[in-house]
């Protein structure tokens, strides 16, 4: 069943002369129980997209499309429905956990506030329900009485991961849940969440720069640039042989531990992304690419059959017979 289902979904934030589009169509779709990756670099639009879902951008914001939760419109709801739905339906957390808990609260309180205000159960209950969540993340009870000060980033990360599921969410959308900390404490909080989806037939939206610990996480993958869908299909797929350069590019720039074939040095993707108030003509990113011809500069693609549920929007898929001007 598709729990999920993102339908040209367009963010733009300002107006008139200053309008910058930080969405430009976005499809995506996810099954209960799945799990999803989204990779790109810092600024192609992967955090507008998470905070899209629940509609959490700021009012300056202009939205338009589909976000289909469970078949309901995330954009077009009531404000109590979508108040409930933020919780139950779907929740997130956040990247930096120092800067999304609050300093002045007990991190028990924390997580007993979404309890109290969306199940209507006593305080007992809900203090009950944030030590049993706390143990489900790995961190003793007593760690209800500490600060987000007094915590590690990791446990930190841990906490901000029993929040997200205190009230049993169906979709868990996870916006670069490992950044700042160090490699081991990242592996321990991907096992983590990646064994409360399986127990917990969660459906899991994951968002990250790096395409190999998506790989590792989910199902399927999806590449984002300048705000669109590049390539999306099977997770070993898209990381081990990308159709669309740039899914490529992304892929070299990280080592494979243990692959005696990837033996190199990480190769950088000369250039940077392109500013989204100026975006070229054509695919957004042919400046940056190894094989643009003529046609990329003034015409922009649309996903195309790039394998078995494997696509890309590439020219070179669509037209395999065009030639470097």
């Amino acid at each position: 069943m598709t729990l999920l289902r993102v339908r040209d979904l367009r963010v733009t934030y300002g107006s008139g002369a200053g309008a910058v589009p930080a969405l430009r169509g976005v499809d995506l779709s996810l099954e209960a129980g799945r799990t999803l990756g989204l990779a790109g670099e810092s600024g192609c639009g992967k955090s507008t997209l998470a905070l899209a879902l629940l509609r959490l951008l700021p009012a300056s914001a202009r939205t338009t499309g589909e976000v289909l939760l469970a078949g309901e419109d995330v954009l077009t709801m009531r404000w109590g429905r979508l108040r409930a739905v933020r919780w139950a339906g779907a929740s997130i957390v956040f990247q930096g956990a120092m800067h999304s808990l609050n300093a002045v609260h007990r991190v028990g309180d924390q997580i007993a506030e979404p309890v109290l205000l969306h199940e209507g159960v006593s305080p007992g209950e809900a203090r009950s329900r944030t030590a049993a969540l706390l143990r489900q993340v790995g961190l003793p009870a007593s760690r209800a009485d500490a600060y987000p000060h007094e915590l590690s980033g990791g446990q930190r990360q841990r906490v901000m991961i029993a929040m997200a599921l205190a009230c049993r969410p169906q979709l868990l959308v996870a916006d670069e849940p490992t950044t700042a900390l160090d490699v081991m404490v990242q592996a321990q909080v991907l096992r983590l969440i990646g064994g409360l989806v399986a127990e917990q037939g969660i459906a899991l939206l994951m968002i990250s720069h790096d395409l190999g610990v998506l790989a590792g996480t989910c199902d399927t993958l999806a590449v984002m640039y300048a705000g669109r869908i590049v390539e999306e299909g099977p997770a070993r797929a898209v990381h081990e042989a990308a159709r669309h350069p740039y899914g490529r590019a992304l892929s070299a720039a990280f080592p494979r531990i243990g692959d005696p074939a990837s033996r190199h040095a990480p190769q950088g993707l000369p250039g940077d992304p392109p500013d989204p108030a100026a975006l070229p003509t054509g695919c957004a990113f042919h400046p940056r690419c190894p094989v643009a011809v003529a046609a990329c500069t003034t015409e922009d693609q649309v996903l195309v059959a790039a394998g078995e549920a494997h696509r890309a929007a590439c020219l070179h898929l669509s037209a395999p017979e065009a030639s470097t001007p």
